[in-house]
């Protein structure tokens, strides 16, 4: 998935943190939201800017922001 259509950093949008573009949605707050077991329906009724492609490509961003940070080792 390519998340950078949904994803921006500026500096000029809470200190530079990764929100959803066109919103003040941090990743971090979806992940969190992700993480207390809310659904994908879930989360964008409690933030109504949000679509439902947008979560996904959260998890996209996380998934390879952690492949790249935590590499796991090959199971031989």
């Amino acid at each position: 998935m390519n998340y950078d259509q949904f994803i921006i950093r500026d500096p000029a949008i809470l200190g530079g943190q990764p929100v959803i573009k066109g919103t003040r949605v941090t990743l971090r707050t979806v992940l969190a939201c992700l993480a207390n077991g809310d659904s994908i329906e879930q989360i964008v009724a409690a933030f109504p800017t949000l679509k439902p492609e947008a979560v996904r490509a959260v998890v996209a961003f996380a998934a390879a922001s952690a492949q790249e940070d935590l590499p796991l080792p090959r199971v031989a």
